[in-house]
């Protein structure tokens, strides 16, 4: 983890001290997860993509065979899992039953079938459930990103931002991301339809009450993550999000 750090992550919030807890949340292609990265980074706090955990539970109902539209066998083989994740901005690595997803999670089939899953409710209750116990566990404050985190997971979260950007943008920032691999007919289908599916379970179309509003459309990464931290100082002071 970086040895930078522009504030403190204990930080007195009702008379005590506890950990920074920073909410992101918003659709596909926003820039979410390389943003929190980024403040993670930036301000020595731990890092959690929980949209890498519902990936790793894609990859192994794919790994194992199970049919994806039994939402029972898929909720019974996600509880018994044991997933291991590193929380370090510059080295997130996660791993299920011992095995290493970091790089499989981002495979096609994994991005494909993703939404089947993260719509079972009760894989989502207790995937929450784990995300919840990360964030309680960050000792030195965490960012956490995903669909629901400043609804959801971490309502009571310092800070709590929806990332938006524009629909072209978003398909735009996936292809190159993935690059080669996938047509961008497909990369479309994965963030238009994701997003349209799990809108069907999670908000994240629009802001809740506290929540900050962030469009990325026209900002690169450092404006982003500049934006973000500059909600930081007021959070740290006990103050809500604006």
């Amino acid at each position: 983890m970086s040895e930078a750090t522009t504030v403190t992550s204990n930080h007195v919030r009702g008379g005590s001290q506890r950990p920074l807890v920073i909410a992101i949340d918003g659709p596909s292609g926003s820039g979410k997860s390389s943003t929190a990265r980024g403040v993670a980074d930036r301000l020595g706090l731990a890092f959690l993509d929980t949209g890498a955990m519902y990936r790793a539970v894609t990859w192994l109902a794919l790994d194992r065979g199970v049919e994806l539209a039994d939402a029972d066998a898929v909720a019974t083989l996600v509880t018994k899992a044991r997933l291991d994740i590193n929380t370090d901005p510059l080295n997130a690595t996660i791993a299920v039953d011992g095995t290493d997803v970091s790089q499989a999670i981002r495979e096609p089939q994994v991005s494909a079938a993703v939404s089947a899953v993260a719509t079972n409710l009760a894989v989502r209750a207790d995937l929450v459930d784990r995300q919840r116990a990360q964030i309680a566990a960050a000792a030195e404050g965490i960012v956490a990103e995903g669909r629901d985190i400043t609804t959801v997971v971490a309502p009571d979260a310092d800070v709590r931002v929806l990332l938006v950007a524009d629909p072209a943008a978003r398909v735009a920032r996936r292809h190159a991301e993935l690059g080669e691999v996938v047509d961008a007919a497909a990369v479309t289908d994965q963030v238009i339809r994701r997003d349209r599916d799990d809108a069907t379970v999670a908000q994240f179309e629009s802001a809740a009450p506290g929540v900050r509003v962030i469009d990325s459309t026209y900002l690169d990464l450092d404006q982003v993550i500049d934006a973000i931290c500059a909600l930081v100082p007021s959070a740290s002071k006990g103050d809500p999000s604006p």
